[in-house]
């Protein structure tokens, strides 16, 4: 971008009268951060495209990438008092006057192996007078933000419980967390949707606490289920193929008329052994009959099978991501291409209200609870607790009167826009008219030579209204390359600069093949406890072990054994072409 062009994205926010932005229209009134020389440089948007492509398993809607390189310069300096953090909180926050709200519950009855969230120990989190400690700290979490924002002047318009498992949580807890949201923000269910996560176990084996969600005013409800194989379902920590047909009657009985249920994708297979996927979607529309679906590929970082990274190649990835849209479709579930929530119910995106929102128009969210997320146009917050897994922390902070808050930063423009368009990938496109209200300036002015780039090779396309750019089917299958055009400069710095990756990826799409062992590099696989706390995820077994290595120096990958160990020279092994 030239020179003037950055000048404009500089003192876009300095230009506008407050009381302006405040009322009529998304942007910050505090304004963004001066940009870092990195965050005004230009990169190659063919170079950047590759790059996303090559290290598809880090360029996804987890954003920013590398935050102790990328956005470090813009973390807010933090002191005794939290002066700094305080006023850049009021600068983004003040002056809003809907905005929405996610409430974290970090308990499980075990940590899944696939999981990257916040979870505490199982072994603590479920036990009643940890939970309702925790409840009490949120609460006061609440009580800190509305003294520091005059929330119950702001209107909710997205309101989402999620987890962990929200619903481990007492039903006096989750009824109480309601009242606290009503007490401290103007609250008409009547005027959008409060959503609660489950699982089938607790769906199926306590259908008074579902039924009393219901009559709270929660009207989604989400059900992990992940794999309807259950063979691979118990190697991920799962086994809930016994309580799925009396979860979806409990469920519906309580009058739930907005069902989701989460699958997962792009977990390794044994050698030789018959891909399931296809079965799993089938048999979630089938049995379970959901009026939505919402399909997640495995992130594999910050996960117990970080290890086995390794083994999942891109071309895997799209055959069974395309697999599953024709599943759908055939049977009635629509989705933009792109999307990961599909819905049979005319006129809905199959999201919460808080999650359509927050993706499609950007509106600013607080996020409490341990290790929560919260985003404004202008700052990125993450709690205590999102590092550690511990409370102790968290529980801390609140009772001494300090917002709970481990990393603050106040965003440059170019930090900001990125992490819009990130999230707006979770509905395969990004909306122009959200986009220049949010920012001052539209998609194409802040992404010219980028958005020419999709364009012009046939990765994304305008949809009949003009209001979107949306990927298409050939976007679809390069879903990481695309996204990185619209990472902030310094990120796709840090994506150019990457070792590793699938070295080979183009050629292994245009051939529909992959290899043994297709991507180069893994993350550390760990759980990020303080040293010598026991790791509380079940042990993989099998040849999903990981092995011990033979070396304490910090080679953080693990020998693959069994069919998943590394041969001198990894075959080709052919996946069946679906049609993309």
């Amino acid at each position: 971008m030239q020179a003037s062009g950055m000048m404009r994205l500089r003192s876009v926010a300095a230009r506008i009268p407050n009381h302006s932005r405040a009322v009529h229209s998304s942007l910050p009134a505090g304004g963004w951060a001066q940009p870092t020389v990195e965050d005004t440089s230009t990169h190659d948007p063919r170079e950047v495209f590759l790059a996303g492509m090559r290290h598809h398993h880090t360029a996804n809607t987890a954003y920013p990438i590398a935050h102790g390189t990328t956005v470090k310069p813009y973390r807010v300096r933090r002191t005794r008092d939290q002066k700094e953090i305080r006023e850049t909180l009021i600068g983004a926050y003040g002056g809003l006057k809907e905005m929405m709200l996610y409430v974290h519950v970090p308990f499980c009855a075990q940590r899944c192996q696939f999981c990257e969230y916040t979870v505490v120990d199982p072994k603590h989190g479920r036990r009643d007078e940890v939970q309702d400690r925790y409840f009490k700290a949120l609460f006061g979490e609440f009580d800190l933000y509305r003294n520091m924002l005059d929330t119950p002047s702001k209107r909710l318009v997205g309101f989402d419980i999620g987890g962990g498992t929200p619903s481990m949580a007492s039903t006096d807890n989750i009824a109480r967390t309601m009242d606290k949201a009503a007490e401290c923000f103007e609250m008409d269910l009547k005027s959008f949707e409060v959503s609660i996560e489950t699982t089938p176990k607790i769906a199926a084996s306590e259908p008074e606490k579902i039924r009393a969600y219901y009559d709270m005013g929660i009207r989604r409800i989400s059900m992990g289920v992940q794999t309807t194989d259950f063979s691979l379902a118990k190697r991920l920590g799962r086994e809930d193929g016994d309580y799925l047909l009396k979860a979806r009657e409990n469920i519906r009985n309580a009058g739930f008329e907005s069902f989701n249920i989460d699958l997962m994708y792009g977990f390794p297979s044994r050698e030789g052994g018959k891909d399931k996927w296809g079965e799993t979607v089938q048999n979630t529309i089938d049995v379970i009959d959901p009026d939505h679906i919402t399909l997640y590929r495995m992130r594999y970082k910050g996960t117990k099978m970080a290890h086995l990274q390794e083994r999942i190649g891109l071309t895997q990835v799209n055959q069974q991501g395309a697999l599953a849209a024709k599943l759908l479709d055939d049977n009635g579930y629509k989705g933009w291409i792109g999307k990961n929530t599909y819905s049979r119910t005319p006129g809905s995106s199959g999201c919460s209200d808080y999650l359509e929102k927050r993706v499609v128009q950007g509106i600013p969210y607080l996020g409490m609870g341990l290790g929560a997320q919260s985003f404004s146009q202008s700052s990125l917050a993450y709690n205590l607790g999102g590092v550690t897994k511990r409370l102790e922390q968290y529980l801390k902070s609140v009772e001494l009167g300090r917002v709970p808050i481990q990393d603050l930063y106040h965003l440059s423009h170019s930090g900001a826009m990125g992490k819009f368009c990130s999230v707006s990938f979770y509905f395969g496109g990004i909306s122009l008219s959200a986009f220049e209200a949010n920012f001052g300036i539209p998609l194409s002015v802040a992404f010219p030579d980028k958005m020419s780039f999709a364009l012009d090779e046939g990765l994304m396309e305008r949809t009949a209204d003009g209001d979107r750019l949306q990927l298409t089917a050939k976007g679809k299958s390069h879903y990481s390359g695309v996204l990185a055009l619209f990472y902030a400069p310094h990120v796709q710095q840090h994506l150019l600069e990457m070792p590793g990756g699938e070295l080979g990826v183009m050629d292994a799409l245009s051939s529909g093949t992959t290899s043994k062992r297709p991507y180069v590099g893994v993350p550390v696989s760990r759980y990020e406890y303080k040293p010598g706390k026991r790791d509380p995820r079940p042990t993989l077994s099998g040849d999903w072990a990981t092995p011990v290595s033979a070396s304490r120096k910090r080679d953080p990958r693990p020998e693959l054994i069994g069919d998943w160990a590394l041969a001198e020279s990894a075959p080709q092994d052919a996946l069946p072409t679906v049609s993309i």
